[in-house]
């Protein structure tokens, strides 16, 4: 027996796991820049891991994807609001975030860290080696909420609309450190042709509470079968290797 799935408004029809001949383009938001997740070509072309692994998904459940660039602060009002059907963005799956969309399995579990210029004497990172600080993060993350509740009490934190702003500011000296997702600041600051830069300390990915279950594609509550369609697809490119390639083609052995 055939399983039908309507996906409402989005006018999409998904057969045992396949979209039929009719089936809509899925609209899927995205942030951008933070290179190797998401990101822009010379050419202006949208590619890094979220991308491709996305494409990859919905190519195995038989759907086109079309990405729509939407700013971090705005991305999960624009999954409510209808502007897209799906985000895939690096987001965290947390509790705070299940109580307004539906996750699907975690993709990848980055680390987060802490990153300084290469001249600035730190230490482990703690409330003594912090204290009076400038520190930087992106506004609305949970590595915003972790340097808050941890540190802002005896350091300056300072909080960017981008990631891209951040590293303006650490190139320009007005920060002593910034935390960050892992392979985000790796690509923007320790391979960065602009500044010399160091990770301080090890990386992180506890508590939970801050940390989550790594990153997974939101969707509407409602939405149920179209996240187990997604898990599906996902669960397949694992098991015959297309995860892996597209893992090793941005992190390589990282």
């Amino acid at each position: 027996m055939k399983n039908l799935l309507s996906l409402g408004v989005i006018g999409a029809t998904l057969i045992a796991g396949s979209a039929s001949a009719e089936v809509r383009d899925i609209r899927i938001g995205v942030d951008v820049p933070y290179e190797p997740m998401e990101f822009r070509t010379p050419e202006g072309e949208l590619t890094g891991f979220d991308i491709d692994l996305g494409n990859a998904m919905c190519a195995e459940i038989g759907i086109q994807c079309e990405w729509v660039v939407q700013g971090w602060d705005g991305i999960i009002p624009g999954l409510q609001a209808r502007k897209y059907d799906a985000i895939m963005s690096s987001m965290t799956i947390n509790e705070q975030r299940r109580e307004q969309v539906l996750f699907s399995d975690p993709y990848i579990t980055p680390p987060s860290a802490w990153f300084a210029p290469a001249d600035v004497e730190i230490g482990t990172p703690s409330k003594d080696t912090l204290k009076g600080l400038t520190l930087g993060v992106q506004r609305g993350t949970l590595q915003d909420n972790y340097v808050t509740d941890m540190y802002g009490d005896v350091a300056d934190v300072n909080r960017y609309a981008t990631a891209d702003d951040m590293v303006l500011d650490m190139d320009s000296g007005r920060l002593d450190a910034a935390f960050l997702d892992f392979p985000i600041g790796k690509s923007t600051l320790l391979e960065s042709e602009a500044g010399n830069y160091k990770r301080v300390g090890k990386k992180i990915t506890e508590p939970k509470e801050y940390f989550g279950d790594g990153f997974g594609i939101a969707f509407r509550q409602r939405d149920k079968e179209l996240a187990a369609a997604f898990n599906e697809a996902l669960a397949t490119l694992k098991a015959n290797g297309t995860y892996d390639e597209i893992l090793a083609k941005y992190f390589g052995e990282d």
